[in-house]
């Protein structure tokens, strides 16, 4: 009996010291002192906004001067399992998924693989010819005159559709308008460019992603959404049912729209590609230079999107590059600020039924005016302990 008892102590040891039994705090959180102020209150605003809107697991990071300076995940990766959300895991990303796909366009461009005038038919000879020429430029900047998605199309639930047959949905449809007239964001632009780069490099759309982003940049909690196979880190789906209540969502194959919609992703891994747009040499500067560029449509019109951003101003007259988007079992922001050099982001498991993630009012925290604003009308309070990984200062 004595021995037994001895031996407990040991045994709890080895209990308590197994690799995966626990996440470990620097797994959930990684802050950077200098910016503790501006984390704790950017924070508040995170927990708030899962907090109003039910939501079960997010993640959420920022970047300042090319260095991520937060990164937390926040609730549960799965209610059935209680298991908690980390800063590695994996989120259904919706439409950032084309940001990712325009990379791999640039650097096609960069190599001379593809030509942005030519048309879609010069690489993918089995697309029908249309009345106008549909050019892969068109494509790229959402001009291309290609109806929208209607009816069960925006959230099919077919199952091993690939990438090519998802395209039948529209294949043999007419273009509503001439290619170059409006600009009408359109998930079947991206799924056909990301056809046209796989017959153009001979290549699946998957291993572009791997090679020319996800590798390149160091992005390893971002790869494409698969139900069939097993993911480490990806995070259980969730959705609203009829009555606006929280419910495990119903299984969605994304493949058919990966170049779109169908990428896994994380808060700290859109940081880091944020962080590659503004300070990277992956890209050429000549091709930085055109990224943020608008499409001049007729009229002389400036468009307020360009390779996939969305271009817009604050009150404050602070130039944001971002996109946000939302399928069945996730949502996800990205914004950059590059006169600020700020960049943040956030992911979530849960369906958006609105485009309000709080980077806006969690970005407002690092400006110097908005700091003043604060910090004349914020009540003292007493310093509390902090727990996660520094990231150093």
């Amino acid at each position: 009996m004595t021995k037994k008892i001895l031996m407990l102590p040991a045994l709890l040891v080895v209990l308590f010291s197994l690799p995966n039994c626990k996440k470990s705090k620097s797994d959930i959180l990684l802050y950077d002192r200098k910016y503790i102020n501006e984390i704790k209150v950017a924070r508040k605003d995170a927990i708030f906004y899962m907090s109003r809107n039910t939501i079960p697991g997010a993640t959420f990071a920022i970047a300042k001067d090319g260095k991520i300076i937060y990164s937390e995940g926040l609730g549960l990766a799965s209610k059935d399992l209680n298991a908690p959300a980390t800063r590695k895991t994996k989120f259904r990303i919706g439409q950032l998924s084309e940001l990712f796909t325009n990379i791999i366009y640039q650097k096609l461009t960069e190599e001379g693989t593809l030509h942005p005038d030519s048309s879609v038919q010069f690489y993918y000879s089995e697309f029908p010819e249309k009345e106008f020429t549909l050019s892969i430029k068109d494509l790229v900047a959402h001009t291309s005159g290609i109806r929208m998605p209607k009816g069960d199309e925006t959230d099919w639930r077919g199952l091993n559709v690939s990438l090519e047959a998802g395209l039948e949905n529209f294949k043999n449809d007419s273009l509503e308008y001439p290619p170059g007239y409006y600009m009408v964001p359109n998930r079947f632009n991206y799924d056909l460019l990301g056809m046209v780069m796989e017959k153009a490099t001979g290549t699946n759309f998957s291993s572009l992603i791997k090679t020319y982003v996800t590798d390149t940049l160091g992005m390893e909690n971002s790869t494409p959404d698969n139900p069939f196979i097993t993911i480490e880190g990806r995070t259980q789906f969730y959705d609203h049912n009829f009555i606006a209540v929280v419910v495990n969502a119903t299984t969605r194959d994304l493949r058919y729209k990966m170049p779109s919609e169908g990428m896994l992703s994380n808060a700290e891994d859109l940081v880091r590609f944020g962080n590659a747009i503004l300070f990277s040499d992956y890209l050429t500067e000549e091709t930085k230079s055109k990224l943020f560029e608008p499409v001049t449509l007729p009229g002389n019109a400036p468009s307020q999107m360009a390779n996939g951003w969305i271009l817009v101003e604050d009150a404050k007259g602070r130039k944001i590059y971002g996109r946000s988007g939302s399928v069945t079992g996730g949502s996800a922001a990205l914004l950059i600020y590059p006169e600020e050099k700020l960049v943040i982001a956030a992911a979530t498991n849960l369906t958006s039924m609105s485009d309000d993630l709080p980077v806006f009012t969690m970005a407002n925290h690092f400006f110097p005016e908005e700091q003043a604003e604060e910090a004349i009308s914020a009540p003292k309070e007493e310093n509390s302990e902090e727990t996660g990984s520094e990231a150093g200062n």
